[in-house]
């Protein structure tokens, strides 16, 4: 039987197992069950999904400090972000890991061959600086005081003979299909930052690194000198869960994603990089790239050397799973970096939560059991037809706040 409804596939990025769950996926993960939720709400058949990113250089090194090798301390951490769906009563209906040698590899293992087949991957020589961090090439110029803007490292020095994707190949369509809104970058200041970004002109990017420089990755296909680069493996996870390279029919009926939620990070990956690859194997380009920001604590950067780490098992223990998710939702802004400290938590808790809506709560059970209704409120129906309208808005515009 055909399922006539109508579909919704919504992801959040997949996060790196380099280090534990955070406040930040966990913030991701949450806006993105929201909108799962209220998609479902709808009547749609939705498909959420989640996972996480396994491979590459930073899980390796990561590894490597705890005495561990990449596969046994990516399977501990990517256990820990698969228990993120109890203690936070997520709804995702996957969960996919890029160290699955059945569902993804064979899947950016045919990508790849697709784009090196219709030409846009090539082999040259390349000297250029490499933040693990980013996992990705960085040019001296974005450098601040010799260091990553982002990652505050100094960024390796790499000399390699690697094979390029040709991003520069589909900088105009790109451009147009995000000037036009057919991928739809939210927030506004996002879209206008990567439409800035391609004017400056978009270079081909390096797509695999010497096999013996970097062993953890998936091979290159015909080439065992060689590992795929893990974002070009990475982003491919959004077709793989759906079984792109075997699963015809669910990948039919979920493709292309209506929302990718992503942080502000990574989202000129998902903006550039990724529709280029769906350019190129003549796949549908995703609908909406949803980014949000960063969380800070007391108005720093998480960081573990200053030991402010928030960590979500610790959270939902002492408060409870819905607690978290409400402040989340509530107290940080959708697009815009947010603070979290313990303060401002409790505070939404009693004054949101404890004091109003629980009484309300409280209050309106102790009325209904007291009152009988006879006659429809028509003043009350309207109001709750107006809630509704608002909520609706409100989500359509993720706006969870």
């Amino acid at each position: 039987m055909v399922n006539q409804k109508k579909k919704f596939y919504i992801t959040t990025s997949i996060a790196y197992t380099n280090a534990s769950p955070h406040i930040g996926f966990t913030q991701e993960v949450v806006q993105t069950d929201a909108l799962a939720r209220y998609h479902r709400l709808l009547g749609e058949d939705v498909f959420f999904l989640t996972g996480t990113d396994e491979n590459g250089a930073k899980v390796a090194k990561a590894a490597e400090e705890e005495g561990k090798n990449p596969k046994e301390f990516a399977d501990e951490i990517s256990e820990q972000f698969k228990a993120l769906k109890q203690i936070l009563n997520l709804s995702n209906d996957d969960f996919i890991r890029t160290t699955d040698q059945k569902r993804h590899w064979p899947t950016v293992q045919k990508v790849w061959l697709k784009l090196k087949g219709n030409g846009d991957i090539y082999k040259k020589k390349y000297k250029g600086l490499y933040c693990i961090g980013c996992e990705a090439f960085i040019k001296e110029k974005d450098l601040i005081d010799g260091k990553c803007p982002i990652h505050q490292q100094k960024p390796e020095a790499i000399e390699e003979e690697n094979y390029f994707f040709k991003l520069s190949k589909y900088s105009k369509q790109i451009e147009k299909v995000i000037k036009r809104d057919e991928i739809k970058i939210i927030p506004e200041s996002r879209k206008n930052e990567i439409l800035s970004f391609i004017k400056q002109g978009l270079e081909d990017i390096s797509c695999s690194r010497l096999r013996k420089n970097l062993k953890w990755g998936i091979p290159v296909p015909n080439d065992d000198t060689q590992t795929i680069y893990i974002w070009l493996e990475a982003l491919v996870n959004y077709i793989s869960a759906l079984g792109y390279a075997k699963d015809e029919d669910k990948f039919k009926r979920y493709w292309p994603a209506d929302v990718h939620c992503v942080g502000k990070d990574i989202f000129k990956f998902h903006s550039l990089l990724w529709p280029a690859m769906l350019l190129s194997i003549n796949l549908p380009l995703p609908k909406t790239i949803f980014v949000h920001g960063f969380i800070t604590v007391g108005g720093q950067k998480m960081s573990k050397s200053l030991g402010n780490v928030i960590d979500p098992f610790e959270l939902v223990k002492k408060y409870g799973t819905d607690p978290v998710r409400y402040f989340l939702l509530r107290e940080i802004p959708p697009t815009e970096d947010g603070d979290f400290t313990y303060q401002k938590f409790e505070g939404r808790y009693n004054s949101d939560l404890a004091s109003g809506l629980g009484n309300l709560v409280a209050r309106v059970l102790t009325m209904a059991k007291k009152l009988k209704t006879t006659t429809q409120n028509s003043k009350l129906k309207k109001e709750i037809d107006n809630t509704w309208k608002k909520y609706k808005k409100a989500l359509e515009e993720f706006k969870f706040n």
